[in-house]
This record gives C-alpha cells, sequence and structure tokens, in this order.
C-alpha cells in the first residue's frame, strides 16, 4: 500500500520540536544530579567535619597542659599507668601538671591520684622531688595523695612525698623494692649447638647478655647496684612517713599489702576517694584537672620511639632496674 505523503510531511514538521524537548529534559535530569552531587558531598562533608570533632574531644588529640579555670578549685593531676620516660606518667608529663596546679591563685588544694605499679626509679624520684619543691614554695597549698587500685614500688616512691595518704580498703599498697629481670638462653643454645660469637672490649661489657653465662662478680655487682637503689627507696620512705610509719621486717620486703592494712601499718593514713578528700579536706568541691594531655604527634613520637628503644635494647640485652 502506497504511503500517505500528509503523513511523512507531519512527521518531519514534527521531529525539531521532539528533539528540542528530550534535549532540554536531558539537561534538566543532567542539572537535578549535578544539584544532588554537590548537596550529597556538602552533607558528606558535615558529617565528616562532625565525627572529626568527636575524635578530637574522645581522644584529646589537641589538648593542652592549660586547664579551665572556674574560680576557686581543687585541682586534679592523674597518674596512671607504668612510671617511664616515654609514658604518660613520665616526670616531665606529672612535674609539669603539678607546677600548673600550684601556680594557679585559685588552687585550694592538690590531689595526686595514683593508680600505678611503679616503674623507673629515676623518674619516680623526679617526681618526688618536684613535690617537695613545690610543697615548700607554696606552704598553704596542701597535696594529698589518693590511690585508686594499686599505689605500689614507684607508685608509692611518689606518693611518700605527699601530705597525706588516703587509699580504699581494696588498693593494694606497698611493694617497696627493686628488680631486675631478663632471660638466660645458654643452655638452650647448647641444646641446639648454637654458638655465641660476642666481641667485646672491656671484661663486663657484655653484662647481662642474655646468650652469655653471667659469673659471680657480674651477679655479685648487680646484687649491689639494686641494693643501693633499694636504700634510696627506703630513706625516701622513711623520710616521707616519719613517726607515722610503723616498722616490721616485712616492710621493705618487696610485699604489698591491701588498704585497710597498709593504714594500719602507717603506709597510708585513712581512708578516701578523690571526692571525699576535695569535699570533707580541702573543703572544695569544685574540681579541676591539670592533668597535661598530649596531642597526636606527641603521642606518636613518643610511642615510636619507646617501640624502636625496647627494640635495641631486647637486641642488646641490656637490662634496666625497676622499683616494681
Amino acid at each position: 500500500m502506497a504511503d500517505d505523503p500528509s503523513r511523512n510531511t507531519t512527521a518531519r514538521a514534527d521531529e525539531p520540536w521532539e528533539r528540542d524537548a528530550l534535549r532540554q529534559l536531558a539537561q534538566a535530569a543532567l542539572t537535578e544530579q549535578r544539584r544532588s552531587r554537590r548537596w550529597g558531598i556538602f552533607f558528606k562533608s558535615l558529617g565528616f567535619l562532625y565525627l572529626f570533632g568527636v575524635m578530637v574531644i574522645a581522644l584529646g588529640w589537641f589538648g593542652s597542659r592549660e586547664a579551665t579555670r572556674q574560680g576557686k578549685h581543687t585541682a586534679v593531676v592523674r597518674l596512671t599507668g607504668v612510671i617511664d620516660g616515654e609514658s604518660v606518667a613520665s616526670a616531665d608529663n606529672i612535674n609539669a601538671g603539678l607546677q600548673d596546679a600550684f601556680a594557679d591563685a585559685n588552687t585550694q588544694g592538690v590531689i595526686l591520684r595514683i593508680n600505678s605499679p611503679g616503674g623507673s626509679p629515676v623518674q619516680a624520684h623526679a617526681i618526688n622531688g618536684e613535690i617537695r619543691r613545690l610543697r615548700a614554695k607554696y606552704p598553704s597549698i596542701p597535696l594529698y595523695a589518693v590511690v585508686d587500685d594499686i599505689c605500689a614500688s614507684g607508685g608509692y616512691y611518689v606518693a611518700v612525698a605527699a601530705d597525706r595518704i588516703y587509699v580504699s580498703k581494696g588498693s593494694l599498697v606497698g611493694s617497696i623494692g627493686v628488680l631486675m629481670d631478663g632471660f638466660g638462653f645458654t643452655g638452650t643454645m647448647e641444646k641446639l649447638g648454637v654458638e655465641r660469637r660476642l666481641i667485646t672490649a672491656g671484661a663486663n661489657k657484655g653484662f647481662l647478655d642474655p646468650f652469655s653465662p653471667m659469673s659471680a662478680p657480674q651477679r655479685q655487682h648487680a646484687e649491689r647496684m639494686l641494693a643501693e637503689i633499694h636504700q634510696q627507696f627506703i630513706t625516701v620512705v622513711r623520710e616521707g612517713r616519719g613517726k607515722r610509719l610503723k616498722e616490721n621486717d616485712d616492710t621493705f620486703s618487696g610485699l604489698f599489702w591491701s588498704g585497710e592494712r597498709s593504714v594500719e601499718l602507717g603506709l597510708a593514713d585513712a581512708f578516701g576517694d578523690s571526692a571525699y578528700v576535695a569535699r570533707e579536706v580541702i573543703k572544695e568541691e569544685n574540681v579541676v584537672d591539670f592533668t597535661p594531655k598530649e596531642n597526636i604527634a606527641e603521642r606518636f613520637a613518643k610511642r615510636f620511639g619507646a617501640a624502636m628503644a625496647e627494640g635495641l635494647v631486647r637486641m642488646s640485652g641490656v637490662a634496666s632496674a625497676r622499683v616494681r
């Protein structure tokens, strides 16, 4: 059947209009798609900023040593974890917080809140000395040590510098002693047929190498060194506790006791947590935390440095004394 000429003419005349309509629809769809993408990016950015802000607040990445001061208050500095030069419980960190706390004109008293199993005798001694200095410089501001779960060895070394020590009945207190630990693999190496080739300049340069035997003179030297550090610890405890300390054969043996028993032995003074001391002893319930907070860069640098140092120490077989 022949095509209708009038129909073909109408179809050709309608083509430009259809194309234009399709083009407009496509452009409108593209514009809407772009607009939706922009809004999506905007809301995703807001979400990212919100999460980042929450992380900053939660982790204290950009925290500083400055506390928010709001009138008269009880200042708190927290000593938590192993006392070590590369940890948050380092002498530099704790002493900085104590200095800020004492220097604040609104501070009515300072609480050193301790929860530590011990650590470096050098770091503990530095904190103890700074507490004594600050107490002498600011005689009107008392400093009280408040024990959470544990205040042992180096932690107790620090605590005895306080005016008074408060504990909970279930706290662990004491462990006045010093140790140096490590491993010896000489017997294992002999069984495996492994020969240790260690060349030193100096007869005792390989002292405490875990793959070499320890001689009697070397053991005696280590024991003398630990005895010296132990005596320093004992002297600090006696000076700090004075007549309150009820010494017996076990006092300086390295044993530790419950908080209840520690009060009986004169190792601590009374029972109470930080809230009790602030409210009933210092008489100022408004508490301001002066514990320094590290930023993210400091944390990474310290942890990386500590890991590298620990690895080198383990490789070299060097042991360090710890008041634990």
